[in-house]
């Protein structure tokens, strides 16, 4: 394993993968949110490989950048972006995060 955090987009509507999205990973710092890694969902909607393969226990979120991925599609959506914030509590652990998402609907659990 290359990297602690994982995770896949599913369009919900069309029930396939959605993949173009921009990620980004981020960690929550003294002073605000600190860039850790970022990335695209592939043609599986899986970004595998976002951040080092080490990180320190604390409070990380991943960004999903929807609004322009669904303006791309012309489709007409409530979120710009969906953000999940988490606990990164066991730096041995992997974290998978994953994404449902409509355009006007996302829900989320914690992977595996």
């Amino acid at each position: 394993m290359t990297s602690r955090v994982t995770t896949h987009v599913l369009d919900a509507v069309a029930g396939r993968p959605a993949s173009g999205i921009g990620v980004a990973l981020e960690v929550a710092a003294r002073t605000g949110w600190r860039p850790v890694a970022e990335g695209r969902t592939d043609d599986d909607g899986r970004v595998g490989d976002l951040g080092p393969a080490d990180l320190e226990p604390g409070t990380y979120r991943v960004r999903f950048a929807t609004g322009p991925w669904f303006a791309a599609a012309g489709v007409a959506a409530f979120y710009p972006e969906v953000v999940i914030p988490f606990t990164l509590a066991d730096a041995a652990a992997h974290y998978h995060v994953p994404l449902l998402l409509s355009p006007f609907a996302f829900s989320t659990y914690r992977g595996s």
